[in-house]
């Protein structure tokens, strides 16, 4: 299955992996709001791996959980879907907006061959400083590099390169993230942190 090979989705282990996946993403979509450390804890028996500062909001579905792999100050609000049949890699300081959906499974077009119960996968790998929109979906076999936007509503079904913004569907490259980006929003940041100088000291 991991290897994009054709497997069989009915068989015995993957029934007992998909059953412990619902049963830990069914105690994370129930636990209080107000009990962080146990939120964590079910994520880091879920996933493969967990970086610090990583924050997910309930409702969060996924298929094994086992292959997640997620980095540091991750964010992912309400209702993400996370289907991994096969891999899906995410690094640092990834941001994803509510009912994003990544999306590992595919089908055969082969209507006899797809209603035999076989499937196949292809794995979703997402760099650093990445922030979805709403609604997103990057479908199987997807790399999206570091620095990325990703409009609310695309779906993204091929690579996305560093440094870009992208929006549509399909997905198309809308323009480049530049330094006038960055001087943009760097002044903006700047004028709000003033604004709360200004009102702690009148305080």
């Amino acid at each position: 299955m991991l290897s994009g090979q054709l497997y069989d989705a009915s068989a015995k282990d993957l029934h007992e992996a998909r059953m412990r996946s619902r049963l830990l993403t069914e105690s994370f979509n129930r636990i209080s709001v107000a009990d962080q450390t146990g939120r964590r804890t079910i994520l880091k028996q879920l996933f493969k791996a967990f970086g610090e500062g990583g924050y997910i909001e309930p409702r969060l579905q996924v298929d094994y959980g086992s292959h997640i792999s997620i980095g540091k100050d991750f964010y992912a609000n309400y209702d993400s879907i996370l289907l991994d049949v096969a891999p899906i890699t995410i690094g640092d300081n990834v941001m994803l907006g509510p009912r994003v959906s990544l999306l590992t499974p595919a089908h055969p077009l082969d209507a006899d061959v797809r209603n035999s119960g076989l499937e196949y996968a292809k794995p979703i790998t997402i760099g650093d400083n990445v922030w979805f929109g709403g609604g997103c979906i990057v479908l199987p076999g997807v790399t999206i590099g570091s620095n990325v936007v990703v409009g609310a509503g695309a779906i993204v079904t091929k690579d996305v390169p560093d440094g870009v913004v992208v929006v549509g569907n399909p997905a198309r490259v809308l323009r480049p993230l530049t330094a006038a980006d960055t001087e943009l929003w760097t002044a903006k940041q700047q004028a709000y942190l003033a604004d709360m100088k200004a009102l702690e000291q009148a305080n």
